[in-house]
């Protein structure tokens, strides 16, 4: 592998933390919200990843991590019975999102760390660089 593909390699990586903690941010936020339907509902995201792959010198190499899109999870709606609540359907429902603010703060970490990760290779690549220009001095 090329020592430039490191840059391509970490850098989609970057980009595929970045999309995660976005859905996780956004799955945060609305962690707490009600609507007045379950298909009203929100229903938490996760992005879909895929490696991809490239062929050099016959063989195939691993040339980083794209974005697929962004699917719903197939969690349970919660229904509360609140008959006073605006939003309430005509049996005086109310219903909240299936995001689990547990499994969003530990993605949330992880991506975190798989995003700085990918920085520090990104930095050792570049300091592995710079000392080979400077033997040539």
């Amino acid at each position: 592998m090329s020592l430039l593909k490191i840059f391509d390699v970490a850098g989609s990586g970057m980009a595929a933390q970045s999309a995660r903690l976005n859905t996780t941010a956004s799955n945060m936020a609305n962690a707490d919200s009600l609507a007045g339907s379950e298909a009203a509902a929100y229903r938490a995201k996760q992005p879909l990843f895929s490696a991809v792959q490239q062929q050099i010198n016959g063989q195939l190499e691993n040339a980083g991590v794209r974005t697929l899109g962004v699917t719903e999870s197939q969690a349970p709606i919660q229904s509360r019975y609140e008959p006073s609540n605006p939003i309430a359907d005509a049996n005086g429902y109310v219903y909240s999102s299936n995001v689990n603010p547990v499994d969003e703060l530990v993605n949330m970490i992880s991506a975190s760390r798989s995003y700085q990760n990918n920085v520090e290779v990104m930095n050792s690549a570049k300091q592995l660089m710079q000392k080979t220009l400077d033997l040539g001095k």
